[in-house]
């Protein structure tokens, strides 16, 4: 019989170097043996990338009231948990989610001003049980966060998508919330700091992965 693969999230405020390292711990964990799936959020599935582009690129060309900014999310994560992670984690593989619920929760939450208890609930919904075995939150100062993201778009030649364009006062509601979210779940939610070297990053989270998660 199939042992159950796990599920691994990374969260973080924009810049915090979740997608490097997301990638790297991908590698490792092949190198060791796992078969292992890399998804993101919102996307992961054809209706979530639809809704990727209405969400941070303006598809639509229309203003997005914030309650339907949080469906929306809710929405695509609901497709990705049953059509994607929930089939990947029953057939033996790793999962890394390029966020999660907890992104919810900090943005729409703590950043937007949506009821804490609300979100949660809304998150449970979505996710139907399916919650992850570990959350590597990727925690950086917001200045930081901010100059990562001029660097990454000049390199690029991007721009910041429409959540990236929020203000400072948004992005530290942000980040505060996901440091509250890991005082409520320390178990689950292991805080990485991010604003070292990459290799000594990279080696906080194999920490943390190998600890959690050894068979």
């Amino acid at each position: 019989m199939t042992s159950r693969g796990r599920f691994i999230t990374f969260e973080g405020p924009e810049g915090s170097g979740k997608s490097t390292h997301i990638r790297r711990l991908a590698a490792r964990l092949e190198a060791a043996g796992h078969k292992v799936l890399l998804t993101r959020e919102p996307g992961g599935t054809p209706t979530g990338e639809a809704i990727r582009r209405i969400l941070q690129h303006d598809a639509t060309g229309e203003p997005i009231s914030p309650e339907a900014e949080l469906l929306l999310f809710e929405a695509s994560r609901a497709q990705l948990v049953r059509h994607v992670i929930d089939p990947a984690l029953a057939s033996g593989t790793w999962v890394l989610c390029d966020r999660f619920m907890d992104s919810t929760t900090a943005y729409q939450g703590y950043g937007r001003g949506f009821d804490i208890e609300t979100v949660l609930d809304i998150n449970r919904f979505a996710v139907a049980g399916c919650e992850p075995d570990l959350t590597l939150l990727m925690d950086v100062d917001i200045r930081e966060s901010l100059q990562r993201m001029e660097g990454r778009n000049r390199l690029n030649q991007t721009v910041n998508d429409r959540i990236e364009r929020e203000d400072v006062a948004f992005h530290e509601r942000v980040r505060a919330g996901f440091l509250a979210l890991s005082q409520k779940w320390p178990r689950r939610i292991r805080v990485i700091h991010a604003m070292r070297q990459e290799d000594e990053v990279a080696a906080s989270v194999w920490s943390a992965v190998s600890g959690e998660l050894s068979p």
